[in-house]
């Protein structure tokens, strides 16, 4: 057990939000968790995991937006933090090129009001969940010290933006920064908008899966408890850092799909439309960094991981047969 540190955790009832909640209150942290359960899919998938955290008597919830600076001041000021972890993003790519405005408030403005709130109040540790879609136009594997000057996406354009602020505080204030790229993160109660989570709620369903492109593209698929305890590997004071977090492994999509055709016991049926122009067709994380600096890399494969994820649709099929995605 850790001694009692306190920790903000924004986007707490998010996906990765939620499972680094979780693992830090079960080593002992205080974690204050804010999130605005926006509508974005489903909340009641949201209001699930947060159930799971008001569990524990080391949590504590405020149901706040970043992007309300006076609201996170009052959070700042009641409470004496050790560090912050900012996962709450307005996620997904073929949603930022329908509301690109949305996704700069919140992923670059928002960062921004923590960034402030964290020099105003003397939090020494900052850690930003970004993402490997930075990586665009990169040859793989992909390593931290390539240019991410091309995102294709506002999605990705804004994680850069908020990447820069974050390195600016550092170097004019001294905030000790982690940023964690994180690379196609999967698992149970993950976002409905995500490719596993929808082909396996369709294979059960017995609709057809709709697939952009030819299947081909490869992910490194990084299961969400091994990111999670990346990132809570990264609370140690490191000065400014870009890590990766990823499997390592890329997988195609078709493996994928026949590993959930596997664990539920249905075939598959597909409609192919056009590859978006915004997805890229493959990622493949390199973790040397991670493996040197934070003793880190991911334990759990595709196929456990896939089993696990189904595993959880089937134990919840009640609930989330329902969901739209």
């Amino acid at each position: 057990m850790v001694l009692m540190n306190t920790i903000l955790v924004t986007g707490a009832a998010g996906f990765i939000g939620s499972k680094v909640s979780e693992l830090l209150l079960t080593q002992g942290y205080n974690v204050i968790g804010i999130d605005n359960l926006n509508e974005y899919y489903d909340v009641r998938l949201k209001l699930w995991r947060l159930d799971n955290l008001k569990k524990y008597t080391n949590f504590k919830f405020y149901q706040v937006d970043i992007e309300n600076v006076e609201a996170l001041k009052i959070i700042y000021q009641l409470h004496c933090l050790d560090a912050v972890i900012n996962e709450a993003a307005r996620a997904g790519v073929r949603y930022s090129l329908e509301n690109p405005h949305i996704y700069f408030s919140t992923n670059a403005a928002g960062c921004l009001n923590i960034l402030e709130l964290c020099r105003e109040y003397k939090v020494p540790k900052f850690i930003l969940a970004s993402t490997s879609s930075l990586y665009a136009g990169q040859e793989t594997p992909f390593y931290e010290d390539l240019p991410v000057n091309t995102p294709i996406s506002p999605y990705a354009a804004s994680k850069k933006s908020a990447e820069a602020m974050a390195y600016t505080y550092h170097y004019l204030y001294g905030l000790d920064v982690t940023v964690l790229r994180y690379f196609t993160v999967y698992g149970p109660a993950g976002r409905p908008d995500m490719s596993y989570f929808r082909f396996i709620k369709w294979i059960m369903e017995g609709s057809p899966l709709e697939i952009y492109g030819d299947g081909s593209q490869s992910r490194d698929f990084t299961y969400i408890d091994d990111i999670a305890r990346g990132t809570i590997n990264a609370l140690k004071p490191m000065g400014y850092k870009v890590i990766n977090l990823g499997n390592s492994n890329p997988d195609r999509l078709s493996r994928m799909i026949q590993l959930i055709e596997k664990y539920t016991g249905n075939k598959a049926r597909f409609k192919y439309k056009e590859f978006h122009k915004a997805d890229m067709s493959a990622t493949w994380a390199d973790i040397s960094k991670a493996r040197l600096v934070l003793g880190w890399e991911p334990m759990i494969s595709l196929e456990e991981g896939i089993k696990n994820t189904v595993d959880w649709v089937i134990n919840n099929w009640e609930w989330v047969a329902s969901i739209k995605i």
